[in-house]
């Protein structure tokens, strides 16, 4: 059972505001801390609950968070920008279960803690079909392409009441509650950790079990995002296949979720240029 962790850090425990979150914050070393020892303890799950191997992917903003020197020696890591794969790189069918960890609700919804989709400068929604979206759904179409399974999600109770409505059988932590965009309580740090490593055993065993599938993949995958800047639509527009469908709407219909995930990724660097 080979096991990939995806790790972002707005959903870890201790984690509210953004400056924790960002190089040029002043508590973003304690951020990065938290992030590695929840990195870790999903780690350990993993191998006590029948892991053979573990990489774990660095997913949050330039991707190179996670303090390697501090990291569970049995892992191996994934760091920096751009990959492939993105969010999930190293998802192949030789993998059993991905699990999420420190994921965080989607730009679209009012309550959860640092909630964004991919880009919060740039995207103030993004939808799947009509319906907004979070990473970890996304993502978990990704896995699904590759046939892996979700096994995990960790974060606030937000992305958790997500996950448990979109990925059937999945295990969920929720560390902390919302109180707001930049506001949570949240369970001491280590207590959390405690609760994610029980969560990363239960779900690689229930995944070599086989009790838990990937998520079915839509025959129709129309990517739509809304631009928070005036004028950001103007280059993502001109993305071969993009439709300009508002002032600050554009919209692709994808042959698969990675192409889905590339669009996003270069709509929101050509937004950036606004």
């Amino acid at each position: 059972m080979d096991v990939l962790i995806s790790v972002d850090m707005e959903g870890v425990a201790g984690i509210a505001t953004r400056q924790q979150t960002r190089p040029d914050g002043r508590d973003y070393p304690i951020g990065r801390a938290l992030m590695t020892a929840e990195a870790n303890a999903a780690i350990s799950g993993a191998f006590d609950g029948g892991a053979t191997s573990v990489v774990v992917n660095d997913s949050h903003g330039p991707m190179d968070n996670l303090l390697g020197e501090q990291l569970d020696a049995r892992a191996e890591y994934v760091v920096g920008e751009p990959k492939p794969l993105d969010m999930v790189q190293e998802v192949t069918p030789h993998i059993g279960v991905v699990l999420f960890v420190g994921y965080h609700a989607g730009a679209a919804d009012p309550s959860g803690v640092l909630a964004h989709t991919f880009s919060g400068a740039m995207f103030a929604d993004v939808r799947l079909n009509g319906r907004p979206i979070s990473e970890a759904e996304l993502n978990a179409l990704m896995a699904a392409a590759a046939h892996v399974p979700v096994g995990l999600v960790t974060g606030d109770d937000v992305i958790c009441g997500v996950a448990e409505k979109a990925f059937p059988g999945v295990v969920t932590v929720a560390v902390k509650s919302a109180l707001g965009r930049t506001a949570a309580r949240t369970r001491h740090p280590a207590t959390a950790r405690e609760a994610i490593t029980a969560g990363a055993r239960r779900a690689v065993a229930a995944a070599a079990s086989g009790a838990i599938q990937p998520v079915p993949i839509p025959d129709e995958l129309t990517i739509e995002a809304d631009l928070r800047l005036n004028g950001a639509a103007e280059l993502p527009a001109r993305v071969p296949g993009t439709e300009r469908v508002g002032a600050a709407t554009v919209r692709f219909r994808a042959a698969s979720p990675q192409q889905a995930m590339d669009v996003l990724n270069v709509w929101a660097t050509l937004a950036s240029s606004t």
